[in-house]
């Protein structure tokens, strides 16, 4: 995952079989002091980017900070939409 100016990039799929590494690289961005995660280069996704996303904001939460998601697609705004989990990812 790609860090610039304090803002991460994850980029290509983000599915099932990404998911666990998906997660730790933005465990390891978020343990850094980043809070900032553009999405806009997510190409691909499933239900388990929402696991994903909530377990970014749940240990920036463990961290004493917040997260903000900039730049979703489509896909992860209707998954969001679908689930009803929008006040949890947040704005």
């Amino acid at each position: 995952m790609r860090v610039a100016d304090g803002i991460a990039y994850p980029e290509g799929a983000v599915t099932l079989a990404q998911a666990v590494a998906v997660r730790q690289a933005g465990d390891a961005v978020v343990a850094s002091g980043c809070s900032v995660f553009d999405l806009a280069g997510v190409t691909q996704v499933d239900s388990s980017v929402l696991s994903v996303l909530l377990a970014w904001r749940r240990a920036a939460q463990a961290r004493g900070g917040g997260l903000e998601f900039r730049n979703l697609p489509p896909s992860i705004q209707s998954l969001i939409e679908l689930y009803g989990v929008g006040e949890l990812i947040g704005p």
